[in-house]
């Protein structure tokens, strides 16, 4: 059964007229992605072309989804907005607050004691406000998406990074903080500036040990964690429509590492069939009616220069497995050259653990062709030299691969079963012996792989690859091991190879769940009750964020100057934090306590100017936010990067920071501190980072001029008496410098102005 039918069908009634409209508004054939964005505009019927990379555009997303962890900041801002219902259809999902540790039964049973009190405000709260709740256990918020939710042509948004998994059934969806969602569950419009388009032709078929993720692997090389900062990535061609729906979602869910806004894919067969598999067969037959409104314009896929701003071509006949990392998901390196580079960078070649499945790389397909090889493992007389480990992405999932099998045969290897949920993706990784920060080598078929993201250890290195590749590896236990070539000593000390991986892109009996775990919200949630307990330390009820004075910004301490590479993980970090997720004042002690100091070199150890003293972050800012004393975090490079969580930007808002001047910024970011009311400004000359000192004090000189394009200029007193003053830019436009004056943009929504 198709969830919110006639919503979809309504999307594809309007589609055509829509796209035809803008089509000759445009003045020529159109992207699918310009295809599904002015069928989404808020006023209807496009009237202008818009743009890319300079206009800011109101659209009106079709769906929103939450998880848990997110869920929570966002539930409680939308309680504060005053509606009696969500607007748009609405999703939470239990995925995050889920522990992996011994096995999926034993772990699953201790967050429901342990996170009770949350999952019970959540299904609440969701029962109230007619919002589809998924209970601890179900599944990972974006392969229960692509099962149930994702469409071809539809636009959605989620409060999580890899809400972009969703490209993989033909959608534009996107990750956004809390209250950009809670805009659209108010039924408010949704800004997002006009993107701009990368296109990645796909050449040729992927075969043998080639898996669709090897080729965001290949792009995440090319482009680095940056490159797709401000763009969506369309990929096309034949190698596009001779992979598997899931494959593509393992390729548009890793686009958020690339920081682009989403991937996409036309649709084809390949979506068709994994429609029809899961049970929606109406939203298949809907598509196929407009199926050529549902890809892009022949003419854009047969001259790409044309109509992309860039263009990358992959012959996936050619492509090489890869293993990106350690430490950033944009280090690619072809499995035929990791021995050399793993040499020469003195990693360590042990093997210590193998993961596979996540959001990411959870799909039955992928389960299946790991199976193959875990097969080999008895029939070639081999023993794993590595820990193994299995997270399957839904319980549809875990199910189908019980029923078909799969899961007895990776236990036969020794393999471990995690919850359906995120786990050791997020942090959420009870590992033992981690808290000894042992230097270890790691691969898994995740997304990220930033320091400590797995197991809060700093010093195990994590190399993300295809699931097929990373249980080759455990098997050999060896960073060195080059399964297309290399051989491995059985148990009765003969050399033998493993076969190349087999699998079935859908279960040929069907996908199977007794209990899928979608709890459906009261028809009348009027009489429902939400209880927070004022004593909760996991529950916090939310109070309004103070509206600015008018007044420039003076006696501002530098709080923190953040050295390299800080993303959200470094800003606001997951793993034991998340339990904190729903109480602002809690979670704020973990601000920017991952973050380098550029003085010191040392994380959670800045100077307070107060007394001279050195301490914590957060302890530091509370000092100042006592005080009066407003303060300034400045950044560098892409800060911000990684995921959505808006908590990055709510701490620094609730501890007194009024702004965060950096290099550049990750998208989601930027967008999340506008919303919170802070003021996200980039050095209109990047050298000036090197000019702020320690002991600065900071002064705004005309932020009462506050005004679209105008640059602000700052003051940074040195403790000699000596001054810089610097320029910074800023992209706010008139309606988000109306957020900053009211204090935040859910303080306008409450207010009955947005």
């Amino acid at each position: 059964m198709a969830f919110d039918i006639e919503m979809i069908k309504k999307v594809y009634e309007n589609m055509p007229n829509r796209v035809d409209k803008a089509r000759e508004i445009v003045g020529r054939p159109l992207t699918l992605t310009e295809k599904i964005l002015y069928n989404h505009l808020w006023d209807g019927n496009p009237t202008k072309a818009f743009g890319r990379g300079v206009d800011y555009v109101d659209f009106a997303p079709d769906r929103v989804a939450c998880q848990d962890a997110t869920a929570q900041m966002a539930l409680l801002q939308f309680m504060h907005a005053g509606k009696s219902k969500v607007a748009v259809p609405t999703t939470v999902h239990c995925d995050h607050l889920i522990q992996a540790k011994v096995d999926a039964v034993t772990d699953l049973a201790r967050a429901k004691t342990q996170s009770n009190e949350v999952f019970d405000f959540l299904s609440s709260v969701s029962n109230k406000y007619g919002i589809g709740f998924w209970k601890p256990g179900a599944g990972i918020i974006h392969q229960v998406v692509l099962e149930n939710y994702a469409f071809p042509g539809g636009m959605m948004i989620g409060t999580d990074s890899h809400t972009v998994n969703a490209g993989g059934l033909g959608m534009v969806a996107i990750g956004v903080g809390g209250a950009d969602a809670v805009d659209v569950m108010s039924g408010m419009a949704w800004e997002l500036k006009f993107p701009k388009l990368i296109g990645v032709k796909l050449t040729g078929k992927l075969s043998g040990w080639t898996a669709p993720k090897d080729v965001i692997l290949k792009v995440a090389g090319i482009l680095t964690v940056k490159g797709g900062t401000g763009a969506i990535v369309e990929y096309f061609g034949e190698g596009a429509t001779a992979m598997s729906c899931t494959g593509k979602g393992t390729i548009c869910n890793m686009g958020a590492e690339i920081g682009a806004t989403t991937s996409t894919f036309g649709y084809d067969d390949s979506m068709s069939r994994y429609l029809r598999s899961t049970n929606r067969a109406e939203v298949a037959d809907a598509a196929d009616k407009i199926a050529p409104y549902l890809t892009g314009d022949p003419e854009v896929y047969a001259n790409p220069e044309k109509y992309f701003d860039q263009v990358i071509e992959i012959n996936l006949s050619t492509l090489e497995p890869h293993l990106n990392g350690p430490f950033t998901p944009d280090l690619a390196t072809p499995i035929s050259k990791m021995k050399d580079e793993a040499v020469k960078n003195n990693w360590p070649l042990q093997i210590q653990v193998g993961l596979i499945g996540s959001c990411t790389n959870s799909s039955y397909e992928d389960i299946s062709r790991a199976a193959s090889l875990a097969r080999q493992v008895a029939d070639k007389n081999l023993k794993t030299k590595s820990q193994f480990t299995i997270t399957p992405g839904s319980e549809v999932v875990r199910s189908t691969i019980e029923r078909d099998g799969f899961i007895d045969t990776f236990h036969k290897i020794g393999a471990t079963v995690f919850a359906n949920a995120c786990g050791p993706c997020i942090g959420m990784w009870d590992r033992e012996g981690a808290e000894k920060e042992e230097r270890n080598t790691i691969v898994h078929s995740f997304n990220r792989n930033f320091s400590k993201r797995a197991d809060g250890n700093p010093n195990t290195l994590a190399f993300v690859g295809s699931p097929e590749l990373v249980t080759a590896l455990a098997i050999a236990g060896d960073l060195s091991f080059n399964p297309l070539t290399d051989k491995l000593i059985n148990e009765d000390g003969e050399e033998v190879m493993l076969d190349e991986p087999t699998g079935d892109e859908l279960p040929a009996k069907g996908f199977y769940a007794e209990d899928p775990g979608f709890q459906a919200p009261a028809e009348d949630g009027s009489n429902v009750q939400v209880v927070v307990n004022p004593a909760s330390e996991r529950l916090q009820l939310l109070a309004p964020f103070d509206a600015w004075d008018g007044k420039n910004i003076t006696g501002a301490k530098l709080l923190i100057k953040a050295f390299g590479k800080c993303t959200t993980d470094h800003i606001s970090m997951a793993g034991p934090w998340l339990r904190f997720r729903g109480h602002l004042d809690n979670i704020s002690n973990n601000m920017l306590i991952g973050a380098v100091n550029a003085y010191n070199q040392k994380t959670n150890s800045v100077k307070n100017q107060l007394t001279g003293e050195y301490d914590a972050v957060p302890a530091v800012a509370r000092a100042y936010k006592a005080e009066g004393v407003p303060s300034i975090v400045v950044g560098d490079h892409n800060y911000g990067e990684g995921s959505s969580r808006e908590h990055a930007a709510m701490e620094p808002r609730f501890l007194g920071v009024k702004a965060v001047l950096v290099k550049s910024f990750a998208r989601i970011h930027e967008t999340n501190l506008k919303k919170q009311g802070l003021l996200g400004l980039t050095f209109a000359n990047e050298a000036d980072y090197d000019k702020i000192q320690e002991d600065d004090t900071i002064n705004f000189l005309d932020l009462t001029e506050f005004a679209p394009g105008k640059p602000l200029t700052i003051e940074f007193v040195h403790a000699d008496g000596t001054k810089d003053i610097i320029l910074a830019n800023h992209t706010y436009n008139e309606g988000q410098i109306g957020w900053f004056v009211a204090g935040s943009a859910l303080n306008l929504i409450a207010a009955g102005k947005a």
